[in-house]
């Protein structure tokens, strides 16, 4: 005998596919929907709907966008000569919130992780060489990953992949804790990692 009728099984599965929710959690959320009036479900199901129809990713940086290219590769007042790589949007939006950095962004989307399948071919990282030769010559490249095993690995590679370039290869600031992600640290610590940025050896 089946204990939850198949819709609510379904929504159930569908929330705890997504990450950092488990199946308890996936329940709260899908028995709070439940209980709550119609109107707000249809606007969860059209903010989702809106989330696929209305977003791209920049073909320049790889960011999430509504045009394309997006507001910061098309914004004439950001430094040319500096991109900043990033493993998400994410990392985007905590680096944009510390008012520091007016330079130009390279969004990975991951970093490479050999036991799960995921390679430098899954990753934009080959789309970064050719922007260092653009009409702006790029002077330094702030290799901005985690300070976790994964994101070592990722700018050690990515460091390698432009050794023959003739720019300046930068890593944030030991400002930051191993471990932790960029989204998560504080405006204060972000600023202190992104002005003690050191060269790569």
């Amino acid at each position: 005998m089946q204990l939850l009728v198949e819709p609510v099984a379904r929504l159930i599965d569908e929330f705890s596919r997504l990450p950092g929710i488990g199946p308890k959690t996936s329940a709260r959320i899908v028995f709070f929907l439940l209980r709550a009036p119609e109107e707000q479900a249809r606007s969860l199901a059209d903010a989702l709907l809106e989330l696929r129809q209305r977003t791209v990713f920049c073909r320049i940086c790889h960011n999430i966008t509504e045009a394309d290219p997006c507001g910061i590769c098309t914004d004439e007042r950001r430094d040319r000569s500096l991109i900043c790589v990033v493993e998400e949007p994410l990392d985007v939006m905590a680096i944009e919130r510390t008012r520091d950095y007016h330079g130009l962004y390279h969004v990975l989307h991951g970093t490479l992780a050999p036991v799960e399948g995921i390679g430098p071919d899954d990753l934009h990282i080959a789309d970064l060489l050719p922007r260092l030769n653009s009409t702006s010559p790029v002077r330094e490249v702030i290799i901005a990953t985690n300070p976790n095993m994964e994101g070592e690995a990722t700018a050690m590679y990515v460091a390698r992949q432009l050794v023959t370039a003739n720019v300046r290869i930068t890593r944030l600031a030991r400002g930051l804790p191993m471990g932790g992600d960029l989204e998560y640290a504080d405006q204060i610590t972000l600023s202190r990692a992104l002005t003690g940025r050191q060269a790569m050896e």
